[in-house]
């Protein structure tokens, strides 16, 4: 059984028992939180897709770790201008793991 589920302004394919890094949200290290935004429901060939949202549907996760994502450099340039900037960015991330995959 697997879903798709939307956080963080971004789209995950997920099934039980995976860790999955996600945008980082508010919740304590060992705690459980719902996802609720289901989008799609797949269980072998029956597939339950959503308008926007699959109805009863929800996934339980546990919240593994917090951290911070690696250094991505912004580098700018213009050419015979002197103009030269960088920039820097590290991206907080939340680890879960899903338990379990409710569907009606």
């Amino acid at each position: 059984m697997y879903a798709v589920i939307k956080t963080g302004g971004k789209q995950y394919r997920v099934s039980a028992g995976e860790n999955l890094k996600i945008e980082r949200i508010p919740a304590d290290v060992g705690s459980e939180v719902v996802l609720d935004q289901v989008l799609m429901v797949g269980d072998g060939d029956m597939v339950s897709v959503g308008a926007p949202l699959v109805d009863g549907a929800s996934i339980k996760a546990t919240v593994l770790a917090h951290g911070r994502g690696d250094k991505i450099r912004i580098f700018k340039m213009r050419r015979r201008k002197h103009y030269r900037k960088t920039q820097g960015h590290r991206q907080d991330y939340t680890e879960i793991r899903i338990d379990n995959i409710a569907a009606k």
